[in-house]
């Protein structure tokens, strides 16, 4: 059931049971299908929520961003379509599909999209 508040089902409900399979290319097209939102650009939805770790799958606008944060664990950044810049520190790295970049914990970085990308965000947390 998904709440007034909530686009779709929340995450502890969507992760019952032990095996989940997923086509991400289906699932990048409902994110494009959904009203744009004021995300900065981009929809986003958790893949898996599992003790420390996270998935997340995002779809990006041409412009979209996602600002300069840091998470206290390993961030890897898969971009799937698309061209993804991800700027740590005074560095830029581009990302094409197929590209990954990883982070050590508590890097500051954001991402932004060249063009209308996709991207899936994992999240090994520390304790």
């Amino acid at each position: 059931m998904v709440d007034a508040e909530r686009m779709r089902q929340h995450p502890i409900a969507r992760f019952t049971g032990p095996i989940h399979a997923y086509d991400l290319t289906n699932e990048l097209a409902g994110l494009r299908a959904e009203s744009p939102i004021a995300n900065g650009g981009h929809r986003q939805i958790t893949m898996l929520q599992r003790g420390m770790v996270t998935q997340v799958l995002f779809a990006f606008d041409a412009g979209a961003e996602l600002r300069e944060h840091a998470v206290h664990g390993v961030v890897t950044i898969q971009c799937l379509e698309g061209r993804l810049i991800a700027l740590v520190g005074d560095h830029d790295y581009e990302l094409r599909a197929g590209g990954m970049l990883v982070l050590d914990t508590d890097i500051p970085h954001d991402v932004r999209a060249l063009t209308d990308s996709a991207m899936l965000l994992t999240v090994l947390l520390y304790l």
